[in-house]
């Protein structure tokens, strides 16, 4: 027996979220489909978060165990013949019996896009928000600094259920323009439930003038459950990369040296 990571790349369009669900096709369940027609195993695969219905990845990290001897390449060549055109997997490592992708991670990056024109993009339909006021990119990212730190983020996003705490840490907090797209990127060390769609919300709000930042910096030292938004729509949401004490797959390492 065995215990593998996978990075996964996927287009949410399609899925109701990364993890199996009834109502709905998730990335969890097409994941796990290719593994038992590859292996005849039937595994139920552990996730580093879970991403809402719309939302994309370019990084999510998985892990499963199984019997198969089969080498890392063979794995991604293998599972990626038998996964939907919409899911990768980008790469396979070996990993330690205990490897849990998610309260093994370090820091999560999201990124959220906006495209901000007059006219609507339909090229961009599927990957960013539009938005057809003009933003000012700079108030945004100047309320986003605020974020950095130790906060209770009640505000920003769902429960994460009874007793668990709404405490997070945020490394990381930028918004950034080129040209029509405004950029909004979180790394933290977790994230409640529609916290990243909720801080991109309100922060479109203060780009079009109809929030103040004090306003939006207020909900960290006085947190109103849920006051933050609106959720900004899924589809302009990516989970871009989760971070180890060390490196998983080989290209981490290289982008380390």
């Amino acid at each position: 027996m065995v215990r593998l990571a996978l990075r996964l790349e996927y287009d949410g369009a399609a899925y109701g979220g990364s993890q199996r669900q009834r109502t709905a096709p998730s990335v969890q369940a097409a994941l796990e489909e290719a593994i038992e027609r590859l292996t005849g195993e039937r595994v139920r695969t552990a996730f580093a978060g879970r991403t809402d219905a719309g939302v994309h990845a370019l990084g999510q990290v998985a892990a499963f165990e199984s019997e198969a001897a089969h080498a890392p390449d063979v794995w991604q060549r293998a599972l990626n013949a038998h996964l939907p055109e919409d899911i990768a997997v980008q790469a396979v490592a070996f990993v330690a019996a205990g490897f849990d992708p998610r309260r093994h991670a370090l820091a999560r990056t999201y990124r959220y896009r906006v495209w901000n024109t007059p006219v609507r993009a339909p090229v961009r339909r599927r990957d960013a928000w539009w938005v057809r006021g003009p933003l000012d990119a700079r108030r945004m990212h100047e309320a986003a600094t605020g974020l950095i730190g130790e906060h209770d983020f009640a505000a920003f996003g769902g429960s994460p259920g009874p007793g668990r705490s709404t405490w997070r840490r945020m490394m990381q907090a930028v918004v950034c323009q080129q040209g029509p797209l405004v950029t909004l990127e979180l790394v933290g060390n977790a994230f409640l439930p529609h916290q990243v769609r909720r801080t991109a919300g309100a922060l479109v709000e203060i780009g079009l003038g109809r929030l103040a930042v004090e306003r939006f910096t207020g909900w960290l030292a006085r947190p109103e459950p849920g006051a933050a938004g609106p959720a900004a729509p899924p589809h302009g949401l990516c989970l871009i990369r989760v971070e180890y004490p060390e490196p998983l797959f080989p290209d981490d390492r290289q982008e380390e040296d």
